[in-house]
């Protein structure tokens, strides 16, 4: 979150010894370390930035850019220079990054670019402008050129965005010993990787050793004796969520990314794919509640404009609910008693709905509810419904009685109840599906159409029991 004033004194001053720990007990950057940047970067203090900046971690730079106002993250990067890390932006949410690229000079972008890794390089070029990609581009060197574009060309959310493309790979007849030289002498090579991969000369990927095995292995053994079949090579093409999933599965630190023909072109590494994660896991839980992929820093216009179009769909729910509602307005009227629990119905049948919506949009996105399974999951929630109903209907039921001193009253809401809760536990898990059979994202689409139905049957049980009972109408 950003701080509207940065430069207020504190009540302590920072101690740059201690400077490691940046963060305070609630988590977020300490308000003191922020006053003694905040004050360095008015003072244009350089040699204060490099030390207490300079040697922070990527993610910790990203929470400091965060908590700074905008003046001030690109006063901050301007001082710092080269020292600047630019694989911080990569920990910065979506809006913040492109105010910060945005007012960059495409020429420092594309210097910086040019210092990260393939897929840090990815993450920040991918939100911009066709035509300031191109410029920025056209500065790069021919390799690194062609591996991002190549990256780019990928549709957005696929292994193929999120790869690195520098990796090591070896013919099969290399020996050990050849294979240790080259990774001891050769300079254009991943900083960290745990993997060497195995291609025949069209880089058809043929195999991998894991970098254990290189080091227990005598230098005289050639490469294809120790190799091991990557079963679990990831399609350039496939859903990053399904490359996590594999990950998750078979417990990966890093997988050869493939095209279409079966040649390498790139390393899935577990720091991505525990960000693929937890974006997955973040984007499920904003569209289950109909605020789309907004940020915090986003503005109030652009806010406005992505809850709009979902409160408008929920009105129109709403809308319908009362028509329901207008059917028995004789019934209400002889009977105000019910319009005083007919929210009760309503309500619980919402949250139970809920509930089990919940568990099975989670299920479906991590795979674990499928066609072989899922008529053992509906069963299952159908006699949980009906034992939630059964429950809340004896305490709802007692309560109205006791309340209005009619027992047929306590009768008539506790059977609507156990309709409504039969009903909620159904379609919380139903519509999810038929929404995941057509290819709709349950995330999104669920909670209106289970909200639909829950405040439908709860009202038209409820009311229609009363009526009918009472004879109303």
């Amino acid at each position: 979150m950003e701080n509207q004033q940065q430069n207020a004194p504190s009540e302590e001053e920072w101690d740059a010894e201690e400077g490691a720990d940046i963060y305070g007990e609630d988590g977020a950057v300490k308000p003191e370390f922020l006053s003694h940047i905040g004050a360095a970067i008015g003072d244009r203090d350089i040699l204060t930035l490099r030390q207490d900046v300079g040697d922070l971690h990527q993610s910790e730079v990203g929470d400091l850019l965060e908590a700074l106002i905008p003046e001030q993250r690109r006063a901050l990067i301007d001082l710092l220079g080269n020292d600047f890390d630019f694989s911080a932006l990569t920990e910065v949410d979506d809006a913040i990054r492109a105010q910060i690229v945005d007012a960059l000079p495409n020429e420092q972008i594309a210097r910086a670019m040019a210092e990260l890794d393939s897929d840090d390089a990815v993450y920040i070029l991918e939100d911009l402008d066709q035509a300031d990609q191109d410029e920025i581009l056209a500065k790069l060197p021919f390799t690194e050129r062609v591996r991002l574009r190549r990256s780019l060309a990928y549709p957005e959310e696929t292994a193929g965005r999120r790869m690195q493309t520098e990796f090591v790979a070896v013919p099969p007849f290399w020996t050990v010993g050849q294979t240790i030289d080259y990774m001891r002498e050769e300079q254009d090579l991943p900083e960290s990787f745990s993997q060497i991969f195995v291609i025949d000369p069209t880089f058809h990927l043929l195999g991998a050793v894991d970098l254990d095995r290189i080091l227990r292995t005598k230098r005289g053994v050639k490469i294809d004796e120790v190799m091991h079949e990557t079963r679990h090579a990831v399609p350039a093409q496939m859903d990053q969520e399904e490359a996590a999933q594999i990950f998750e599965q078979y417990d990966l630190l890093s997988a050869a990314v493939v095209d279409e023909n079966e040649r390498l072109v790139g390393v899935l590494t577990i720091d991505d794919v525990v960000d693929v994660i937890q974006q997955e896991a973040e984007e499920d839980l904003l569209r289950m509640g109909g605020v789309g992929d907004e940020e915090l820093s986003d503005t109030v216009a652009a806010t406005t404009r992505s809850r709009v179009p979902w409160l408008l769909v929920n009105l129109a729910t709403a809308i319908i609910a009362s028509l329901v509602i207008g059917l028995f307005d004789a019934t209400i009227q002889q009977m105000v008693a019910l319009a005083i629990l007919m929210p009760i119905v309503a309500s619980m049948g919402g949250n139970a709905a809920t509930q089990t919506m919940t568990v099975t949009v989670r299920a479906l996105a991590t795979r674990d509810l499928d066609i072989y399974n899922a008529g053992r999951i509906i069963r299952r929630e159908t006699v949980v419904g009906i034992l939630n109903g059964i429950v809340f209907a004896v305490v709802m039921g007692v309560v109205a009685a006791l309340w209005f001193d009619d027992t047929t009253l306590g009768i008539i809401i506790g059977t609507a109840m156990v309709i409504n809760m039969l009903a909620a536990a159904l379609a919380g898990i139903l519509i999810p599906l038929l929404l995941d059979r057509f290819g709709i994202d349950p995330a999104i689409a669920s909670s209106v159409f289970v909200t639909t139905v829950t405040d439908v049957v709860g009202f038209f049980a409820f009311l229609g029991l009363a009526s009918w009972w009472f004879g109303f109408g």
